[in-house]
């Protein structure tokens, strides 16, 4: 006769009931040791819907990701997505906030939802689309319908993920110069005037050849490890990641292409990239917009990455090294994204389409609701997630800030405010702090006194 453990049978038990009624299964970890759960859910479009500026016409090229991790182990569990879109803005990021948030078992405000900034890829504000259609407008680019399907399969993959619990033992921390991608795009003229722009597709030889200017041209490497073993790789990089765009079909760039080239080298781990503050950082000095450069552009990104793998120091992880913690945002809203809603008829989708989310931003925040900055603490790492397209000053400023520490960046959070930049760029002009920024100078001190706040100790 076979003997049956009637605790392991009321134990199993039980987790089958979790399951059914949706219920993750973090709860059943071990409450002295760390664990993460990973997801990776393909975020490609079908042909015929809206991608940001066109309309997506075919799928024979590398598709979408939203890639994450869950950490679990010190309070509510904690989630970082990151997906290949252009942007997630406003109530789009309450809406990804909550579901993942549910679907972990923990709270909107300890989720962390970025894009990669594809410029062929969708965008999602469930706040635009409902202004555009308030007013009878067609939302073409806003419309939230693959959006909500994602959010679908998203719900089940993150669920699905909670059975799976990975132990971590160790963090990984390493950096390595990228060579010859990125390039600072706003070039000063004699007087101190940004009148030059160095695009991410610069085909002007005379543009390409002036000096790469600002940058970090750093990409940073934090891993997660049980002992030998990596589980999970999460890169940060600032730099728009355009080579050339508007296709038609639904594309991860280069960054995308070095993201497959590193899963490919490591495949026991789930590789997920960010973009840094990159709102002022593209390849133009490296890409004239040639199709040949987007290979060129991963190869250099991916050999970065390789050698941040190779530089990795590995340090005990324990629950008490974690730590969660935001701080509301308070923008001053530019007076163009202000009345853009006397003026929606009068633009054309493109503009609606980098636009209408700032409005909604300044709705929003007569509200009362407000971005949230946050920063998570992995021992002696600290990953700041900022939002909207700040400038690479406010990436340096942060690794400034903390020069003890290991400060990772991930730009791209909150789509809402458009480009966020040092005070000095509203007097030096040029496209990013034109009408393209949906804040006004005001924002630099109060975006980094928040940093201040949370890198503190």
């Amino acid at each position: 006769m076979r003997k049956y453990n009637h605790k392991c049978i009321v134990i199993s038990g039980l987790l089958v009931l979790m399951v059914a009624f949706g219920q993750p299964l973090s709860a059943q970890e071990d409450p002295g040791s760390v664990n993460i759960h990973v997801f990776d859910v393909d975020a490609t479009p079908p042909v015929g819907s809206y991608l940001t500026y066109d309309r997506m016409t075919h799928t024979w090229d590398m598709g979408l990701r939203a890639k994450g991790i869950v950490i679990c182990g010190s309070g509510d569990p904690i989630v970082l997505c990151s997906v290949d879109w252009i942007g997630i803005a406003n109530e789009g990021q309450d809406e990804f906030k909550r579901v993942l948030a549910e679907a972990a078992g923990t709270v909107p405000d300890r989720v962390a939802v970025h894009t990669v900034h594809q410029h062929d890829a969708p965008t999602c504000d469930f706040g635009a689309e409902a202004l555009l259609l308030s007013k009878g407008m067609d939302p073409i680019n806003f419309d939230g319908s693959f959006a909500r399907a994602l959010l679908v399969d998203l719900d089940s993959a993150v669920r699905h993920a909670m059975t799976q619990p990975k132990r971590v033992t160790h963090i990984g921390l390493g950096t390595s110069q990228v060579e010859k991608v990125a390039s600072n795009r706003r070039i000063l003229d004699r007087d101190g005037k940004a009148t030059i722009g160095r695009t991410s597709a610069t085909r002007d030889p005379k543009i390409r050849a002036y000096p790469e200017g600002l940058i970090d041209p750093d990409v940073s490497l934090i891993s997660f490890w049980e002992d030998d073993k990596p589980v999970a790789v999460l890169s940060y990089y600032a730099v728009h990641p355009q080579s050339y765009y508007r296709t038609g079909n639904a594309n991860p760039d280069f960054p995308g292409i070095a993201r497959f080239l590193r899963q490919m080298k490591v495949p026991e781990a789930l590789h997920i990239h960010f973009n840094g503050a990159g709102g002022d950082i593209t390849a133009g000095k490296y890409n004239d917009g040639s199709p040949e450069k987007r290979w060129v552009l991963a190869s250099r990104l991916a050999a970065g990455m390789e050698g941040a793998w190779e530089n990795t120091s590995k340090y005990p992880l324990a629950p008490s090294d974690i730590d969660w913690a935001t701080e509301p945002l308070h923008l001053p809203i530019s007076q163009d994204a202000i009345q853009l809603e006397q003026e929606l008829a009068d633009h054309n989708p493109i503009y609606l389409a980098n636009n209408v989310y700032k409005l909604v931003l300044h709705k929003r925040q007569s509200k009362g609701k407000f971005i949230a900055l946050s920063c998570l603490k992995l021992g002696r790492a600290r990953i700041l997630h900022l939002p909207g397209e700040p400038l690479i000053a406010f990436q340096l400023a942060a690794k400034k800030m903390r020069k003890d520490l290991f400060v990772a960046v991930a730009g791209y959070g909150d789509y809402a405010p458009g480009y966020i930049c040092p005070a000095a760029a509203y007097e030096e002009g040029g496209y990013e702090a034109g009408p393209a920024s949906g804040v006004t100078a005001e924002a630099e001190g109060i975006v980094l006194a928040a940093m201040k706040k949370l890198l503190a100790d």
